[in-house]
């Protein structure tokens, strides 16, 4: 599903759908099921089993299916289109979806706090842990993380919140690492997680300027495998700081996808998207060893395609024109090794 964000100048023009609905008291589970599928599509209660979602044409799609839903299980329901709520404000509206967010970023908070206590207890020998366990919980938390920012209609008002969790992640990602007395390169209690192309089709994909392997095999396989007409903006780091949720950031410090220990930035796309193909995993060790130079994979391509990576660099009129040779040559690169 794809989600829908409000700027701040925008409140006057919100239209909202609201959803009524009622189930039978038995079975419990169905009551359950209609209920996890409204907090999970981001919909706030306003007055018992009234729910609310800003208009978007997505969210009309999802309460057109949950208004089937509900009616085969003997229950009722349905929806309407309004521009306004008599009794409150679109500001008050937009401050319980905040709210709700806050209160749903407040829970992992206090979760990655009872990590960082254990892990806390762990390097002064005070208490006892289970790394695995630790990193499992750790690794929810992030899970849970993600989902949230994806119904985070309104970012801009509570991106004080997000920041410090994502400043705590990493932090903790760091110290489980150390715990672990893993390398750079063993990130194996720190899952990646898993993404839907489906979830990243109209996004624009904002990176660092001046390309060169990583970032060019990244737009490359964002267009192979997750969406062939993804628009690219390439800005200084400094000035990436969009929270808009069609912007997905690549390859730079703090970025949706970036660099994980030793994991270079495609690696991490791969895993994340789940891509098994052969020739795939074999274009990843090539980018490693250009973007990391730690001699962990050895092809006889790599150097031969850095060099051309370097010619393009060298010979584009602007940043814009090397990205889009690089993709063609992570192309081409691709149509040889396939078969």
């Amino acid at each position: 599903m794809l989600h829908y964000i409000i700027m701040l100048h925008d409140y006057a023009n919100i239209e909202w759908l609201l959803f009524f609905y009622s189930a039978p008291a038995k079975p419990v589970n169905n009551r359950i099921r209609v209920w996890r599928k409204l907090a999970k599509a981001g919909a706030v209660q306003l007055k018992d089993a009234v729910y609310i979602l800003p208009f978007t044409n997505e969210h009309y799609e999802f309460f057109q299916w949950l208004t089937s839903e509900v009616m085969s299980m003997h229950g009722d329901a349905l929806f309407i289109r309004v521009s306004r709520i008599e009794t409150l404000t679109n500001s008050e509206v937009v401050g319980l979806f905040n709210q709700q967010r806050k209160r749903d970023y407040d829970a992992i908070d206090k979760n990655l706090e009872e990590v960082e206590i254990k892990l806390s207890g762990i390097k002064m020998g005070t208490g006892g842990g289970n790394n695995k366990k630790l990193s499992d919980i750790f690794n929810k938390c992030v899970k849970e993380f993600e989902e949230i920012k994806k119904i985070e209609f309104f970012p801009r008002e509570i991106i004080r919140e997000k920041d410090n969790l994502t400043h705590k992640i990493e932090t903790i990602r760091k110290s489980i690492l150390d715990l672990s007395g893993m390398s750079e390169k063993n990130t194996a209690l720190l899952s990646i997680p898993l993404r839907r192309a489906e979830d990243y089709i109209g996004k624009i994909w904002v990176t660092r300027e001046s390309p060169f392997v990583d970032r060019m095999s990244c737009a490359w396989l964002i267009k192979k495998f997750i969406d062939g007409n993804a628009g690219f903006e390439l800005r200084r780091e400094r000035d990436i700081t969009d929270t808009d949720k069609n912007v997905v950031t690549f390859d730079v410090r703090g970025g949706e996808l970036t660099h994980i220990g030793n994991m270079c930035t495609f690696e991490v796309f791969v895993k994340s998207f789940g891509l098994k193909d052969r020739v795939i995993k074999r274009i990843a060790e090539i980018v490693h060893e250009i973007d990391i130079r730690d001699d962990e994979y050895r092809n006889p391509e790599t150097a031969g395609v850095e060099e051309i990576l370097t010619g393009i660099k060298k010979t584009s009129k602007d940043d814009m024109e090397a990205m889009e040779k690089g993709i063609a040559i992570f192309e081409m690169l691709y149509a040889a090794q396939a078969r």
